[in-house]
C-alpha cells in the first residue's frame, strides 16, 4: 500500500514539474535572477500550479509569448494590473518590474494539454 502511494506521488510530482519548465539557473543573467525571485515571491501563487493536490491555478500561464512578448505590454500589465490582477507599481520600482519582465521573457510557452477523454455515464447510449 505504501509503495503505490509513493508511486502516485512521484508520478504527480513529475507531471507537475513537466507542466511549466523553468529555465536553468546558469542560463539566467543577474537581472533575470532578480526577476525570478520576485516572480516566485509575488506572482507564482496565481500563475503557476504550485500544489499537486490542486486542479490548476487562478491566473493564466505566463511565458515569453504572454501579451505578444512585448516588453511595454508586460510592464504595463505588471504595473497597472487588470480587473483580475492587482497592479504592482506601488510594490516594485521600475527596475524590479523590468527584471520580472526579463524573467518572464525567459519562460517557454507551457505545453498544451492533450484533450481528455469523456467518460460515458452509466446507462447512456455510448455505454451500450
Amino acid at each position: 500500500m505504501k509503495r503505490s502511494a509513493l508511486l502516485f506521488l512521484i508520478a504527480a510530482i513529475s507531471q507537475t514539474a513537466a507542466a511549466q519548465p523553468f529555465p536553468a539557473e546558469d542560463s539566467l543573467n543577474a537581472t533575470q535572477k532578480l526577476g525570478r525571485d520576485l516572480f516566485t515571491q509575488h506572482c507564482m501563487v496565481c500563475h503557476e500550479h504550485t500544489q499537486i493536490t490542486s486542479a490548476g491555478h487562478f491566473g493564466p500561464d505566463i511565458s515569453g509569448q504572454s501579451l505578444g512578448g512585448k516588453d511595454n505590454a508586460l510592464v504595463d500589465q505588471i504595473s497597472n494590473g487588470s480587473p483580475n490582477m492587482p497592479g504592482f507599481k506601488f510594490v516594485f520600482d521600475p527596475t524590479q518590474i523590468r527584471a520580472i519582465v526579463a524573467y518572464v521573457k525567459s519562460l517557454p510557452a507551457p505545453a498544451q494539454e492533450a484533450p481528455r477523454a469523456v467518460k460515458a455515464t452509466p446507462g447512456s447510449k455510448a455505454d451500450d
